[in-house]
């Protein structure tokens, strides 16, 4: 039997947030899936499920505390990194959109997401065909602008162009943009914070997508390597000048304060270490109009 359905359909990044697609912690644990995560299986730090569970509990308590409604993939024993529900779809202003997803660990969680959007009424705009792509690398900026990243190692360039395709069949702004593939997903190294306001890595970066914000009007706020490979852009506007962010992200959430943000920061290091931040962690299903 179907769930009843519920709103849907987002037309930015940094839009008041009201309802968001959560993986849940069950059966989460560290897999070889990014650079970050091989770093820090190679250096043999201890993986705790119950620490995990806690900080996924933080996290959902600054979502519920910010009015954000969440809801949840089903929790899969095989599927231990269904836990960032980011990546195996993702949310436009006309439907959803199912991925491709590379890494062996994830291949599976489309099975997730399609009975989900199914359940509750959600009508499915697109699926990835063409190459790898994942949710992780795309981004809704704000309305007629969006954004599709690759590394190659995760999201593919014949991938990112199908997405883009099909935005500037609507008569959208869309663009693939490439970035080294270390950095996972664009979301590692780009975090939106609010309208005008962004998080970037420039090293992960090409000038002329440095330029593209810029003339845009988007001041940016400078995020290091260091930083970014800790998930240091990896955050989650939620509307209002609010931000979620981790604890650990000590230099952006001062900088973030300093420009008037509520900043949220739960310790979400389980999450961190094993390659993904609050971006990571969830998807957007409803935000207001921009």
């Amino acid at each position: 039997m179907s769930s009843p359905s519920i709103p849907w359909g987002i037309d930015s990044e940094t839009g008041v947030l009201r309802h968001v697609l959560l993986g849940a912690p069950d059966f989460f644990e560290w897999r070889p899936v990014s650079a970050v995560a091989r770093q820090t299986l190679a250096l043999d730090l201890k993986f705790d499920a119950q620490t995990a569970i806690s900080q996924h509990r933080e996290m959902v308590d600054a979502y519920e505390s910010a009015g954000v409604t969440c809801h949840w993939l089903e929790a899969k024993p095989e599927l231990k990194y269904s836990v960032f529900a980011r990546d195996s779809s993702f949310m436009t202003p006309f439907g959803a959109v199912v991925t491709m997803m590379q890494t062996k660990y994830r291949r599976g969680d489309y099975s997730l997401v399609l009975k989900f959007y199914q359940d509750h009424g959600i009508p499915i705009w697109n699926m990835v065909t063409a190459g790898h792509f994942e949710g992780g690398d795309f981004m809704v900026v704000e309305p007629g602008f969006v954004l599709c990243g690759y590394g190659g190692e995760r999201s593919e360039k014949e991938g990112a162009e199908q997405v883009v395709s099909w935005f500037r069949a609507e008569g959208w702004e869309a663009h693939a943009v490439p970035f080294p593939p270390y950095f996972v997903h664009l979301d590692v190294s780009v975090g939106f914070i609010a309208p005008k306001l962004v998080a970037v890595c420039e090293d992960a970066h090409q000038p002329w997508f440095i330029e593209l914000l810029r003339g845009r009007g988007y001041e940016i706020l400078p995020v290091s390597y260091k930083d970014a490979m800790k998930l240091g852009c990896n955050l989650v506007s939620l509307g209002n000048d609010r931000a979620l962010s981790t604890a650990e992200n000590v230099d952006l959430n001062a900088r973030m304060r300093a420009h008037g943000i509520e900043v949220f920061a739960p310790d979400l290091s389980m999450y961190t270490l094993g390659g993904g931040g609050p971006h990571c962690l969830c998807q957007s299903l409803k935000r207001d109009p921009l």
